[in-house]
């Protein structure tokens, strides 16, 4: 079942289409257990909303489950879809957009929030980042934008999610943010792979980007390796988060830029622990 999409009109009936999507997140969509990410997206533009949940939907283990188009409904909706990624936007027609993160805190909400505005005001950025948004997309912006941004979030909340603290170098990884890469100090073994990701293809995978000469695209790695485009991608992604691997956009004369990646060489081996001879 597709999230629903609500408009001003029919903002009333929030809470009775709520119920079916409460129910098939119980099924697993955007769980612990699930595969996939429950993803709401805000936006008082229907058009620029309609895009968005197209974007998302385009986008592997990702699959939203509500549109709203004002902070009210945005409230309503995390009270009966409990998304995990709420896809925010700042101008919203009854509330500022950073102002509905403390009503979903203050309501016991603790799904991440995405910003994805054209909102530039560095106090607008400053209070994003206060109030601990994953990310801030700027609008305008292509699906390769946001594809990226939303691999890398999941690759991070597996990290999180799987995170086990057995001393310093744990708590460290979690303040400083999945997406920052670890000191040299702090041994392969604490490097935990997200659920879903072996060792074996994780290794595979580094060990093809580190022999490339110059960077890789997400295809070119699958041939390489032999594994499907998608999991390249998902690995490579994973490689960027934890700071093994740089992302470059190579822009063609026609279509989307297409992503590319290369080894860090000052990085170590988020598999193999080794530094690049």
């Amino acid at each position: 079942m597709m999230g629903r999409m609500w408009d001003g009109e029919d903002a009333g009936q929030v809470g009775r289409a709520g119920v079916a999507g409460g129910a098939e997140r119980a099924d697993g969509v955007g769980g612990v257990g699930g595969e996939a990410v429950g993803v709401l997206v805000v936006d008082d533009d229907f058009r620029v909303a309609r895009v968005h949940r197209a974007y998302v939907d385009r986008v592997d283990s990702f699959r939203v489950v509500g549109v709203a188009g004002s902070g009210e409904q945005a409230l309503s909706a995390v009270d009966e879809l409990r998304p995990d990624l709420v896809l925010l936007d700042l101008y919203l027609p009854d509330v500022f957009g950073l102002d509905v993160i403390p009503r979903l805190r203050t309501a016991g909400h603790d799904c991440d929030v995405m910003v994805v505005s054209a909102a530039r005001e560095a106090d607008a950025v400053r209070g994003a980042v206060r109030h601990g948004v994953v990310d801030y997309l700027l609008k305008p912006f292509d699906f390769e934008d946001l594809r990226g941004r939303l691999e890398r979030y999941a690759v991070q909340r597996g990290m999180l999610r799987d995170t086990v603290v057995r001393g310093q170098a744990d708590v460290d990884r979690v303040l400083a943010g999945a997406a920052m890469p670890l000191p040299p100090s702090v041994p392969s073994r604490l490097r935990r792979l997200p659920k879903g990701m072996s060792t074996e293809t994780a290794g595979l995978v580094e060990r093809t980007l580190r022999e490339a000469e110059g960077s890789l695209s997400a295809s070119e790695c699958a041939q390489l390796t032999g594994v499907s485009r998608v999991s390249a991608r998902r690995y490579l992604e994973y490689f960027h988060a934890v700071g093994a691997a740089e992302v470059s956009l190579r822009y063609g004369a026609t279509g989307r830029p297409e992503r590319r990646y290369r080894f860090v060489a000052a990085g170590r081996g988020v598999v193999s622990g080794r530094g690049r001879a």
